[in-house]
């Protein structure tokens, strides 16, 4: 467990992410560490690989909360 705490923290601090990366670099990084933990005892790798899925899939989201923010906002039905 303390290999995958510090795992999680060097990617973390590796790659000197925007808050949203970070949350998703940690988040993955816990759910890839344990089911690698699980899986044949390679929590490290697990974590690595969760993390920049996490960091993928918080990016993804962000840009489409983005883009909806962008987007004018219609109810479909026009007066005149």
């Amino acid at each position: 467990m303390k290999a995958l705490l510090i795992a999680a923290a060097a990617l973390g601090l590796a790659f000197g992410a925007s808050s949203a990366d970070a949350k998703g670099c940690l988040k993955g990084a816990a759910v890839g560490g344990t089911a690698g933990h699980f899986a044949g005892d390679h929590g490290v790798l697990g974590a690595a690989a969760g993390c920049v899925i996490g960091r993928h899939e918080a990016n993804k989201a962000a840009r489409q909360q983005q883009y909806q923010q962008q987007q004018p906002h219609t109810t479909g039905a026009s007066y005149k």
